[in-house]
């Protein structure tokens, strides 16, 4: 995948993401401000002040997710993100990462 076909399927994705986690903590409630930053970085701060940040990699072709358990980089891979070291899905991943960092249970879908 060339960079610009990367880049157009990376920026949709972001965007999906960034519904589906506002959706997802509306629901739960949980204190949580996303800011979607130039670049194709979206910056989740929680109400005790810890981020998650996700960002677009272009040169790896990548998303990668930056949360209190760690960094995780996601391949495409059909359509789905898969984490290139032990094969979750990213939905999956951000559903787990976003609850333990919120310390209530949300479900991204």
């Amino acid at each position: 995948m060339d960079e610009n076909a990367f880049l157009d399927r990376a920026d949709a994705e972001m965007l999906r993401l960034e519904a589906a986690i506002e959706n997802a903590t509306d629901a739960a409630d949980i204190d949580v401000d996303i800011e979607s930053k130039p670049g194709g970085i979206l910056e989740l701060t929680f109400g005790d002040g810890s981020k998650i940040i996700i960002n677009r990699h272009a040169a790896a072709r990548e998303i990668w997710v930056a949360a209190r358990a760690g960094g995780f980089h996601y391949r495409p891979e059909g359509e789905r993100w898969i984490n290139t070291r032990d094969g979750e899905e990213l939905y999956a991943a951000l559903t787990r990462l976003v609850s333990q960092q919120a310390g209530v249970a949300v479900q991204l879908v």
